[in-house]
């Protein structure tokens, strides 16, 4: 099914308000830094395991810490968005994130794992707040109707700034690094002085980061701006519950939610394994492994903009629908495939999951109204998905090899699917769900 909107709709209903394209423009910047600074924690974890000499359960605490964060976050911040309103969350958490950037510095000077834990915490917990604020923020910048198609706009800078974080630790922190080999033949003072060297190569680009945000939120604190009407606060336990209640009950959001955490453990367990499935399966040096995966990165930014273009012509859960049975061929590919080509179908996974995170966003809070802010957390604790499934994908690897690892990532794009599949199904387009939930009744 095709939809090609009216031409009076479209001069009626731009993508975003007029009024509204200068914040849109600086939230745009602030899905890109949040993109650097997550893509850039994923390097940290081999780093720390040099620098301090520490096993790789210890030094995984960096992710635990990066996605404890969003998890724990995400409901206070919907708290903050409720009473607040959206602009408060964004500072909330730009302010937040670059306090967590600047707790490098006596990170650095301390020497201390545990301190540079506390460092990505805070750091993590401001960018939870600011995705729990800024993405029901850039929805309600517009028609409702284009509303999934506006975030995927924003979501497109997502990767812009992931591949700038990728670059940063390419560039600045791993081929600085002081080599094992060195490190055997120094003696303890040799052996400290390296250490703080190396952990000022891991500060330099978190002082960037931050000083970013910073400048981020200063434009948008002191800007006068016409900000959107957003929905009024609603009482949490009106009703026989309240938000949550009917959060709950809509099967359109809660469906949403879990489709949320296989698609973010998709692209979690795709990217994480594509350096061993390139060395184990094809047999790729690690340097060459490392383009395959930069590669990846590099058609999940491309993939979204054309996504964006194609939601101007196809409804977003068909498009959902076509892109996660893509992803589910390419893994099937990748795991009997057993050459180059199987590689490249792993790449090419990320062209179908360039689609997911904000129109399943978008989907799942279509009709909620008010309850949007809240139902906005529910959505962003779905990453914790990327911290729990990728040790599923690990387990069937030692198992059965690194190729049949990606029956892991293929299922839960099939799940996908599904959700897909059931919004297409109930039809809402119709209109049904354009209505708050609390007004319109649970989905059906």
């Amino acid at each position: 099914m095709v939809t090609l909107p009216a031409e009076s709709d479209q001069r009626e209903a731009p993508l975003v308000a007029r009024h509204l394209r200068v914040p849109f423009v600086l939230l745009l910047l602030c899905f890109a830094a949040w993109g650097m600074a997550a893509n850039l924690t994923d390097i940290l974890v081999g780093v720390f395991r040099g620098i301090f000499d520490m096993s790789n359960f210890q030094s995984s605490l960096v992710q635990f810490a990066y996605y404890g964060a969003y998890f724990l976050l995400a409901v206070p911040a919907a708290f903050i968005n409720a009473r607040f309103g959206f602009k408060a969350g964004v500072l909330v958490g730009l302010g937040l994130a670059a306090a967590g950037g600047f707790l490098f510095i006596p990170a650095s000077q301390m020497l201390a794992y545990n301190m540079f834990l506390l460092a990505l915490f805070v750091l993590a917990a401001g960018l939870s707040i600011l995705e729990t604020s800024a993405n029901p923020f850039v929805i309600a910048m517009g028609d409702e109707q284009s509303a999934t198609q506006r975030l995927n706009l924003a979501q497109s800078f997502n990767p812009v700034g992931a591949n700038l974080g990728v670059l940063m630790g390419a560039v600045l922190i791993l081929p600085n690094l002081t080599p094992e080999e060195s490190k055997t033949i120094m003696g303890e003072a040799e052996l400290v002085a390296a250490q703080e060297a190396d952990l000022l190569l891991v500060l330099r680009p978190y002082l960037v980061i931050a000083g970013i945000l910073v400048a981020i939120w200063l434009l948008i604190a002191f800007r006068k701006m016409q900000m959107p009407t957003e929905p009024e606060a609603v009482d949490l336990t009106e009703g026989g519950g309240g938000t949550f209640a009917r959060l709950w009950a809509n099967r359109h959001y809660r469906y949403g939610v879990i489709a949320q955490f296989f698609n973010v453990a998709a692209q979690t367990c795709t990217w994480t394994f594509t350096i061993l499935y390139a060395q184990d399966v094809v047999g790729t040096s690690s340097a060459a492994a490392g383009w395959w995966l930069q590669a990846s990165l590099i058609i999940f930014l491309v993939s979204r903009f054309v996504m964006t273009w194609l939601l101007g012509i196809f409804r977003p859960a068909l498009l959902l629908l076509i892109m996660s049975l893509f992803g589910v061929a390419c893994c099937l590919t990748s795991m009997f495939v057993l050459n180059i080509v199987g590689l490249i179908a792993v790449v090419a996974i990320s062209a179908g999951l360039s689609l997911m995170f904000p129109t399943i966003y978008g989907l799942a809070l279509q009709g909620l109204g008010p309850d949007a802010k809240f139902g906005s957390a529910g959505l962003v604790m779905a990453i914790l998905g990327g911290a729990l499934v990728p040790m599923v994908h690990a387990a069937v690897m030692d198992a059965a090899g690194s190729a049949m690892g990606y029956v892991v990532p293929g299922v839960c794009l099939l799940l996908v699917a599904c959700y897909a599949l059931f919004d297409l199904r109930t039809d809402r387009a119709g209109g049904e769900t354009t209505r708050p939930v609390h007004e319109a009744g649970a989905g059906r």
